[in-house]
């Protein structure tokens, strides 16, 4: 059975037992969150070891090509390429509609959250290296250590190819093992769907957020099936979009109803070699920055949101250079949210708010029902994203392995 039918037999089921079982007391809701929580852990379980050594690997063999720079700047073109179109599309959008005001809540603030540059930069560079495989949260330090490694096993060849044999073959295990993961994940997907449809449901029942979910869906309809098809066929020679749709299914399932960035990872890279044929030495290498630091779809909902909330607590239209200065700051914090792969997005849009002032210090209080919505709105953007970005460099660095019939 294919990937993508097991994982909508799941989501189908999860739909299912969220009506048919009786969540709605305190003891069942624990129960689902806790199950929920444990299926996200075992789908992540893997994926430092098959980052680290499929990030070792990819080095030696974009270097081995000599291609590595040509690959590394591709990938951070597209990445701020992309953020900074979804960007001016989120601008676009709430410019030129005008969402219905939020009613006004008084809710204490019970913890303000910031975003600590420097603590990001000790984690990037722990004291020691090992630490960087330790955290399953934050992967830039783990991918910093596979970078380190697999330059250093650039400069002596000789004395090394018994490592290199051992790095391959623990590369190639642990993505057979991610292979198994991501299939008894789609048995997961019943307790995240159901999980999901839980919250969702609330969120639909109270009627003040359905705006805003219809604009962010027609955003990315209008994203990953118009902007996105086009800018392959554009870039690409012999680009084939709707095979890029078509390996989407599965990712765009998971982003969407668990939230969680990293938990697509070994998925993308899964369909990435088996459905899109990208190679391992740019499958290791792509994929983990595109999870990393591709968070333009938090860049849209954080200016989309922001702008609610400014439209309901003031009738005073907001003038260019403010829109402007919005639109940069949510660009700008958007890099900074590799080390949350879920929840994130409302952070960001907490510390704008917290930034902007002027009275808005505590506007992020009026999403806060919806934060898990706008979360996985966030996700299923990135998504798309890094199975659009990821193919559009393995194109243009010509690592795509073609086969015909």
């Amino acid at each position: 059975m294919k990937i993508w039918i097991k994982y909508l037999i799941g989501v189908a089921l999860g739909l299912a037992a969220a009506f048919i079982l009786p969540l709605d007391s305190q003891i069942g809701s624990s129960v689902l969150a806790f199950i929920t929580e444990i299926v996200i852990r075992i789908g992540r379980y893997t994926i430092i070891p098959l980052l680290f050594f499929s990030g070792i690997m990819a080095v030696y063999r974009l270097n081995d090509a000599k291609i590595v720079g040509k690959t590394a700047l591709w990938t951070v073109s597209v990445i701020v390429s992309s953020t900074l179109l979804l960007t001016v599309l989120g601008f676009i959008s709430i410019v030129l509609i005008k969402l219905p005001r939020i009613p006004i809540i008084t809710e204490k603030v019970s913890q303000v959250t910031t975003l600590n540059i420097q603590d990001l930069i000790r984690q990037m560079i722990p004291f020691s290296s090992v630490n960087s495989l330790i955290d399953g949260e934050f992967f830039l330090p783990a991918f910093i250590f596979a970078l380190i490694v697999g330059a250093g096993c650039c400069m002596e060849h000789s004395n090394l190819k018994p490592i290199l044999s051992l790095t391959d073959s623990l590369s190639e295990l642990f993505f057979n093992i991610s292979t198994v993961v991501t299939d008894l994940l789609s048995i997961g997907m019943i307790a995240i769907m159901c999980n999901w449809t839980v919250q969702f449901r609330a969120v639909i029942l109270r009627g003040v957020f359905n705006p805003l979910i219809i604009m962010l869906t027609v955003d990315f309809i209008l994203v990953a099936g118009v902007i996105y098809p086009l800018i392959v066929r554009s870039l690409c020679r012999g680009g084939k979009p709707l095979k890029v749709l078509s390996a989407c299914v599965v990712p765009f399932l998971t982003a969407f109803f668990s939230g969680d960035t990293n938990l697509t990872l070994p998925i993308n890279m899964r369909l990435g070699k088996e459905k899109l044929g990208i190679r391992q030495r740019t499958n290791g290498f792509v994929y983990p920055l595109f999870s990393i630091f591709a968070r333009g779809g938090s860049t849209l909902v954080v200016i989309i949101s922001f702008v609610v909330i400014w439209r309901s607590y003031s009738t005073l239209p907001i003038e260019f250079p403010e829109m402007l200065w919005i639109s940069g700051t949510a660009f700008i914090l958007s890099f900074l949210l590799g080390g949350m792969s879920t929840g994130g997005t409302f952070v960001a849009l907490t510390v704008l708010c917290t930034i902007y002032g002027r009275g808005m210090e505590t506007g992020y209080l009026l999403l806060k029902p919806a934060a898990a919505i706008i979360g996985s709105f966030a996700a299923l953007f990135d998504a798309a994203t890094t199975m659009f970005g990821t193919y559009i460099v393995a194109n243009n660095t010509k690592t795509i392995e073609r086969h015909r019939a």
